[in-house]
């Protein structure tokens, strides 16, 4: 059996927790991993189809608006579990602002700082956020708590070495 990508590995983990739309799976999706890891709406539809064209998934009857809820197979499951116990892949930092911040010297100085502004602010709005996530839905989960905790440091880090970066460009 080939091997299954990142997305189609998380969107069977999703499925074990039972039948999802691929509106339900997006709305998972978006509600916690989306910071962590980026699958978008096309991602979603078009792995949904690979996975059921490949018997790892089952495609129920269509329900309201047209949308039908998948199921994960005993193959499916097989596939998952195979996956996740691959070594995860190396992160690749994506991370815009660093490209400009790389190139800045061509850039004003207000117009600079007012970059570092808004990016802090909305590292600040995250980390705010991921402060507010608990695991109440799955309280024994140490892995999501793991990733919220990741979360929380990751955002912390920015917030302070972008108050470096401010006060050395103001």
């Amino acid at each position: 059996m080939p091997k299954l990508n990142a997305t189609q590995g998380s969107l069977l983990g999703f499925l074990h927790d039972g039948p999802m739309t691929g509106w339900d799976l997006l709305h998972q999706i978006q509600s916690g991993l989306a910071r962590f890891w980026n699958i978008t709406t096309s991602h979603v539809y078009r792995e949904l189809r690979t996975l059921e064209e490949r018997g790892l998934v089952r495609a129920g009857a269509p329900g309201a608006r047209d949308r039908r809820p998948f199921t994960i197979t005993a193959a499916g499951r097989r596939a998952f579990t195979g996956w996740m116990n691959e070594e995860p892949g190396a992160e690749q930092i994506r991370f815009p602002l660093l490209v400009t911040l790389w190139f800045g010297r061509h850039l004003d100085r207000v117009t600079l700082q007012g970059f570092l502004e808004r990016s802090r602010a909305e590292h600040a709005e995250r980390l705010a956020l991921y402060d507010s996530i608990t695991t109440a839905n799955r309280p024994d989960d140490a892995g999501r708590r793991a990733v919220v905790q990741f979360g929380i440091a990751y955002e912390r880090a920015l917030v302070d070495w972008l108050d470096q970066q401010l006060a050395e460009a103001g």
